[in-house]
């Protein structure tokens, strides 16, 4: 049995020859060097990635073929990471639907679809490289849907002028992690999965403070392990497991966002938080999980529970002039998208919500408390079955719903946070050398809302981006400045065991369920002063009772003393949302408030940053908006 002192491990000793590895998942069961000192099993690398999505996999790949010595850390099994769950496809303006499309009008359309509160180099660098790295996933053997002439089809989705979502039907974001994954095992790239990271360490600079390495335990033995490092990638996806309701698997716990605030940067966007419009809503054992836009890319509409087709009262002015208003027009497009209006169902997905969300609460919803989104009497069902596999499956045995036949009941979902790490728009770096985030733990680059597709290219450009800068950063230091105290390591011990040595306190699995309810309740789609207000007294209690926190057990898997773990986190995470969307006095993008309904000027030109004060206090500051380029905001000028 394992022990709960945080006395040494003793597994850590170097094995002569090639390391020891587990006989299933194959993670290495034998350090680097000996436990000597702290105590524990121990790793030397360049580069260490935290996270094994596509941001993850994408960045250990370049900083490997940039010469780095490099290791993927995961909390999952490799292959299980929440990417898969982009089904719709990956947006890259390559023009294989439409000639006419290409990298300034996506980047167009991402400004919009984030209200313009985009870091507009992120978006540049975004809209240019996407399809480069669209390509780079062919070439490693991803196989894409073709259109008629061999080329690699693309689809419509919300927010898009032009079809460019490079798609594998509706299982994307499957066949890149795929794809990604064997080319990272291909390359021999370290790979330690059920492995979480708890800690980063840092060791002083010429410039101050740089990172030198990272603390964790593995899941499966609870044992402690250090890796020294001088660059770490963040690339551990989102928060949704705040919210009751998500469409986020259980690692999405929010721990990029607090090891980047604890180890000294900065978080923009925070307020931004994305409710998918269409997740199941029945039964309840199934809520929240994604139906992809695709659906409605396809053809798909949304109707109330009066068989209304709704959305055409709920087209925003900003986006009238590109919008049907009636039905034929919206009908007419998907036949002749040169001489007709986009549909409203594709309008971005926070207005899709919001409409959403006001029919339910006008009892104009479905009998679950959701709307209807049909498809299945606009097209065939070998149509359906050929472009919707996944959905039609996923449906048939979760709900019991033939959606060739019938329409399906869905509903809004935490989706996505568009706030994250503040970063150098061109590498990748946070302000802490040596610190690097990308994929959705990285902000800036969706601003106040991201469109759909804009996911999968974004952790393709800025994965390959940080890691490529990361690893120069490595190897240029030589790793000789590489310091992890012994005393650092047996504190970060002794913090993580701390829930061992509570008896009969508070149980992380009801902190964590009052934590979802607020953030759903008062935190949610639709904000208010009060209500906020209200979040943070209620976060501060629950921080208060989590510092009482009681796990049983031992430190072999035990989910009970991982949630712990998590849920300072999870807490802090909830305290950056609620503290920036009560300071943002307007409506934009993924941040809606009931008392200041509409879009400010004054707000359209500033972030909220927030960091971490000295006294462990959250703190907030304004930020003007970076100037974008004359020749870029002329085209904003063109009509579209």
């Amino acid at each position: 049995m394992t022990d709960t002192t945080g006395s040494p491990d003793t597994t850590g000793s170097t094995a002569a020859g090639a390391p020891t590895r587990h006989p299933m998942t194959g993670n290495r069961l034998t350090a680097d060097s000996a436990a000597e000192g702290h105590g524990f099993e121990e790793h030397e690398y360049d580069v260490v990635v935290i996270g094994a999505g596509g941001a993850g996999l994408r960045a250990a790949i370049a900083a490997h073929d940039a010469g780095a010595r490099t290791a993927i850390v995961c909390k999952s099994l490799l292959g299980k990471a929440h990417t898969v769950m982009a089904e719709g496809g990956i947006a890259a303006a390559m023009g294989n639907a439409y000639p006419e499309d290409n990298w300034k009008v996506h980047f167009r359309d991402t400004m919009r679809g984030g209200k313009m509160l985009n870091h507009w180099r992120m978006a540049e660098l975004h809209a240019q490289e996407a399809p480069e790295r669209v390509l780079e996933l062919e070439e490693w053997g991803a196989l894409f849907d073709r259109t008629s002439d061999g080329l690699i089809s693309q689809r419509d989705f919300g927010g898009h002028r032009y079809a460019r979502l490079a798609h594998v039907g509706d299982r994307t974001g499957l066949e890149m992690i795929r794809t990604l994954q064997q080319r990272a095992v291909a390359l021999g790239i370290d790979v330690f999965m059920e492995c979480t990271i708890t800690e980063i360490f840092k060791t002083p600079s010429d410039e101050g403070e740089r990172v030198s390495g990272a603390f964790g335990y593995w899941r499966e033995t609870g044992r402690f392990i250090v890796f020294k490092t001088p660059s770490v990638v963040l690339a551990t996806g989102g928060i949704g497991k705040s919210y009751r309701v998500t469409s986020n698997s259980w690692e999405y716990t929010g721990d990029g966002h607090a090891l980047a605030l604890r180890t000294g940067a900065s978080l923009i966007n925070m307020e931004f938080v994305q409710f998918h419009p269409t997740g199941m809503v029945w039964p309840p054992s199934v809520r929240g999980i994604l139906v992809t836009e695709s659906v409605r890319g396809d053809g798909g509409v949304l109707r109330n529970s009066e068989g209304k087709r709704f959305m055409f009262d709920y087209i925003p002015e900003y986006f009238k002039g590109e919008t049907a208003d009636n039905e034929e027009e919206a009908d007419r497009w998907y036949e002749d998208k040169t001489s007709n209006r986009r549909p409203p169902e594709l309008l971005p997905r926070d207005e899709v919500a919001r409409a959403i969300n006001s029919e339910i609460k006008a009892d104009r919803g479905s009998p679950h408390g959701g709307v209807f989104l049909d498809i299945a009497s606009r097209r065939d069902a070998e149509f359906i079955q050929r472009r919707l596999p996944s959905m039609y499956h996923q449906f048939k045995e979760l709900a019991d719903v033939d959606i060739t036949a019938e329409p399906m009941e869905i509903g809004p979902t935490c989706h996505y946070v568009m706030g994250g790490v503040e970063v150098d728009p061109d590498t990748g770096a946070s302000s802490v050398e040596g610190l690097y985030a990308a994929g959705e733990v990285a902000g800036g680059m969706h601003g106040s809302n991201r469109l759909g597709g804009n996911s999968l290219s974004d952790l393709l450009v800025f994965g390959n981006r940080a890691g490529i800068d990361a690893a120069q950063t490595a190897l240029k230091s030589g790793n000789q400045s590489l310091q992890v105290r012994d005393e650092e390591v047996r504190a970060a011990a002794e913090r993580a065991l701390a829930p061992f040595s509570i008896a009969g306190a508070e149980n992380p699995y009801t902190i964590q369920y009052n934590l979802q309810d607020l953030m759903q309740n008062l935190v949610g789609i639709i904000r208010k002063s009060d209500e906020l207000s209200t979040s943070l007294r209620e976060i501060e209690a629950l921080k208060e009772r989590a510092s009482r926190l009681s796990v049983e057990g031992n430190r072999q898997y035990n989910p009970g003393w991982h949630l712990a773990l998590d849920l300072s986190n999870m807490l802090l995470v909830s305290e950056c949302i609620a503290t920036a969307a009560l300071e943002r006095q307007e409506s934009r993008g993924g941040h809606t408030r009931d008392d200041f309904p509409g879009p400010d000027p004054h707000w359209g030109g500033r972030n909220l940053v927030l960091t971490l004060g000295d006294d462990g206090r959250v703190q907030l500051r304004h930020q003007p908006l970076p100037a974008m380029p004359e020749e870029l905001q002329d085209l904003f000028e063109a009509q579209p």
